[in-house]
């Protein structure tokens, strides 16, 4: 009884019952869609307005009304309707040039808005006709508005004078040698389309606008990157171009089965979404459950991915990142072959990946570069580091305060004799400490790069060296906090690097508490949150638990020919990415055939033997 009522009050404060779904889990795509029927009632469910029509014509099962469905009613300006056209505005677009004139002033406020240009000019006929055309000035290419529109309609147009409406789509597939030219009729495609950096040209008489795509504004050319650098391997990363993060990862997956599809966000300003994945390789459940997510958002500006990341995530009260981010293109390629979806959005220079599971995490794109005994060695440098930036400040003090019995007397000896003239007890100082190391961090990321070297003598010179000698820390607690910050810097994802410092506090002040155990309550209380929590229906911790089987690229670096099987917690349509025999001239790597097995007991036989055979894929 008492589990039914924590569901009912679950479902009741719910923010979006009818949109967000706690109990996805990712499922094999093929088997989803083998009956028609249960994938169609599956998508019915998952649907917010069949949810609603079963709410009201009361069919199905009654559930309680959301707190958002209250809340609804008294929210008129975030209608769906809102995202089509402007209200109060026709849909289609005025025959008379005038018309469109005053229809444009209303729409774009010209009259106090100086980025618009209207250029109005004559196309040359027997019978002129009047013509404008409107583009967003900085957005527009001006050279490629003259050599593309204006002159060829000006000068170079040979159409007979007649009525002009029956020769827009000569004008659009003849005159005009844009690379994109279309014909709207809608006036709410016109307006984003003229925001986006198109130049739409009107023609007196005629219900229809011509769009050329002239898009040139300025924008930061490919550079390094900044957050994720590699000692081998690339080291181009994305920019604030949408089409060109979106180029750099199609010229490192050269497939035509790369697709791409594009959803708009925000019903003030709408941001470009493109959703990215290998089609007959991705789930198609994940898939639709990331559009669905997406879809489902209600927002009037969407700047950054950074914001998308927030409002994806399964649970945001989890400090462990749900959706992964990089900036740099090989990473989003990788996890696009492994059949992941990547998110870019709008002008953002980090792009999104789902799901995602911990140990990603910690992975670097150097660690496929390097060969495997190097890269398991700094995989499991990287995992040490992880637990020293998270759990040393504790041990020392819970060493300090509750089990000094834990290490040898002359170490004992040492940190009390060093302790001696320090007036605040051992979580204070440490607090103080890490206080002024995130300070010192903080500020070396906003102050100019100029003077930013200044930061790390002004850290490590002025404020430690004085600390100690004034008394306020002991030496040893200096040693700790540096070792501490130095294994953070480490951590290769910066939204992990940022839920370990956060971390670090509770289990500092759970170690203040109850010593060792106090840390090992809270860890074991973690390690629950991390295996219930689930990213785009895929469990955070696996393929470890629950136990999947996967390629030995883990915890561990393997070699780079046993690489050959997908994630199964990813459910793709193609199990393998590679051949089991990749490399046919080694002895020790070419697999036996059964036929010689059983002839030789199971003894090995070598690849001379077999040498010609073709094998195929799995």
């Amino acid at each position: 009884m008492q589990l039914q009522l924590s569901k009912w009050f679950q479902k009741l404060l719910i923010v979006n019952d009818s949109v967000v779904d706690d109990q996805f889990t990712l499922t094999d795509g093929e088997s989803s869609n083998e009956d028609g029927s249960a994938s169609s009632s599956q998508d019915e469910v998952r649907s917010g307005v069949a949810a609603a029509s079963r709410l009201t014509s009361g069919g199905g099962s009654i559930r309680p009304k959301s707190l958002r469905d209250f809340l609804k009613q008294g929210r008129q300006e975030y209608d769906v309707s809102a995202k089509q056209h402007v209200p109060g505005q026709p849909h289609g677009i005025p025959v008379d040039l005038d018309e469109t004139k005053l229809l444009l002033q209303k729409t774009f406020h010209l009259d106090i808005n100086k980025d618009v240009v209207v250029r109005d000019f004559i196309i040359g006929t027997e019978h002129p006709w009047r013509a404008m055309a409107v583009f967003v000035d900085g957005m527009a290419d001006k050279t490629t508005i003259n050599t593309h529109v204006l002159q060829p309609l000006m000068i170079l147009t040979h159409i007979p004078g007649d009525e002009p409406r029956r020769h827009m789509e000569t004008i659009a597939e003849q005159l005009l040698p844009g690379n994109q030219v279309t014909l709207m009729q809608q006036w709410g495609d016109v307006v984003p389309a003229i925001l986006a950096g198109s130049t739409a040209v009107f023609v007196d008489h005629c219900d229809a606008a011509i769009l050329v795509e002239t898009k040139g504004w300025e924008h930061r050319t490919v550079g390094p990157v900044q957050t994720e650098n590699v000692v081998r391997g690339p080291h181009n990363g994305f920019t604030e171009s949408f089409r060109a993060n979106t180029a750099l990862v199609r010229s490192l997956l050269r497939t035509p089965h790369l697709v791409t599809d594009i959803i708009e966000v925000g019903t003030l300003a709408p941001t470009d979404v493109a959703i990215m994945w290998i089609e007959g390789l991705t789930n198609k459940s994940l898939v639709e459950e990331t559009k669905r997510r997406i879809q489902a958002i209600e927002v009037d500006y969407l700047p950054d991915s950074g914001l998308l990341e927030q409002f994806l995530d399964d649970k945001p009260s989890m400090m462990i990142p749900q959706v992964f981010s990089t900036e740099r293109p090989d990473r989003i390629a990788s996890l696009l072959s492994e059949g992941h979806v990547a998110i870019f959005v709008g002008n953002s220079t980090f792009v999104l990946a789902v799901p995602v599971v911990f140990w990603t995490l910690v992975h670097t794109a150097e660690d496929a570069y390097l060969r495997f005994p190097f890269g398991s060695f700094l995989r499991v440098l990287r995992w040490i580091a992880l637990v020293v930036a998270l759990l040393l400040p504790a041990m020392y003090v819970a060493i300090t305060n509750y089990h000094p019995e834990m290490i040898p007397t002359d170490l004992m000896l040492a940190i009390a004799g060093s302790r001696e003239q320090v007036p605040f007890p051992v979580v204070v100082e440490i607090l103080l400490m890490e206080f002024a190391i995130e300070l010192i961090r903080e500020a070396g990321i906003r102050i100019p790069s100029i003077i930013g070297p200044t930061i790390g003598i002004v850290g490590a010179l002025i404020i430690g060296q004085a600390a100690v000698q004034a008394g306020i820390v002991s030496p040893l607690l200096v040693i700790v906090v540096a070792t501490t910050a130095l294994a953070s810097f480490t951590i290769p994802n910066y939204h992990l690097n940022l839920a370990v410092r956060v971390s670090r506090f509770f289990f500092l002040i759970a170690a203040a508490f109850l010593g060792f155990y106090g840390i090992a309550i809270l860890a074991v209380v973690y390690l629950v949150r991390l295996s219930v929590q689930k990213s785009f229906g895929v469990p955070l911790l696996a393929p470890v638990t629950p136990s999947m089987r996967s390629s030995p690229d883990v915890l561990m670096r393997g070699y780079v020919f046993q690489m050959n099987q997908r994630p199964e917690y990813l459910q793709t349509q193609k199990k393998w990415r590679q051949s089991p025999v990749t490399r046919p001239w080694s002895k020790d790597t070419r697999p036996v055939p059964q036929s010689d097995q059983e002839e030789t007991g199971g003894s090995t036989v070598h690849a001379d033997s077999v040498r010609g055979e073709r094998r195929d894929r799995p």
